[in-house]
């Protein structure tokens, strides 16, 4: 009974800090939403500027306000890389080819910066992964 009685209260505080986990206000949402806004600011800069590249060509050439990027189809197969990919080897594959920039990591600010641009821009699009 003492056993039973123990895993009762255990597993109530562990749900109880998951029932927390997803309490929020308005004032987070505000500053989760500028939060965003100012990652995906940083992205566009990042989209507009020849920084990522070593030859002055910046990713807005190719795709003004992100355009034909289609970041909700991801993953696809990608016919530059060969195999399904995510977005964020495409956007390496663009870097490291007509930029010829060096690759960032999946997880590098800079690259979690143009995914929030580019999901920005494409906010209100159905999420379509394979699609071409």
């Amino acid at each position: 009974m003492k056993l039973i009685k123990s895993l009762t209260v255990s597993l109530t505080l562990i749900l109880a800090g998951f029932v927390h986990a997803d309490e929020f206000d308005k004032d987070d949402l505000d500053r989760w939403t500028q939060q965003f806004n100012d990652v995906a600011a940083e992205g566009r800069r990042l989209w507009t500027s020849p920084e990522l590249g070593s030859n002055g060509v910046t990713c807005a050439q190719c795709h003004p306000n992100s355009a034909n990027t289609h970041m909700e189809t991801y993953p696809k197969f990608q016919k530059q890389i060969g195999r399904v990919s995510m977005m964020w080897e495409m956007i390496n594959w663009c870097i490291r080819n007509p930029l010829e920039g060096m690759p960032l990591d999946a997880d590098d600010p800079e690259m979690i910066a143009i995914h929030a641009y580019l999901a920005k821009e494409r906010s209100g699009v159905a999420i379509a992964p394979g699609k071409h």
